[in-house]
């Protein structure tokens, strides 16, 4: 069974635009991250992006998993080890 879902992307009907109100803004990022993160995309992009390119975002995805998650969750959630 995957580990991973992107399942709101999939679901999603609702509108899309950020800068309206937080819960838009919300919505707008999940379906936005979760495209992203789109395997026939990340072949295509990382391919082109510069090693800048990738140290930042790189930076940033880190920052936010220090900033808003706890260590237990942090191995939860994202590194998604179980119990």
């Amino acid at each position: 069974m995957a580990k991973h879902s992107h399942l709101f992307v999939e679901t999603f009907d609702g509108f899309l635009g950020y800068g309206m109100d937080r819960k838009t803004d919300e919505n707008t990022l999940h379906v936005f991250l979760q495209k992203f993160a789109d395997d026939d995309l990340m072949k295509t992009i990382l391919t082109r992006m510069s090693d800048d390119d990738m140290a930042e975002v790189f930076e940033v995805i880190s920052k936010m998993l220090k900033k808003h998650l706890s260590e237990p969750e942090y191995h939860e959630l994202f590194l998604k080890e179980e119990g």
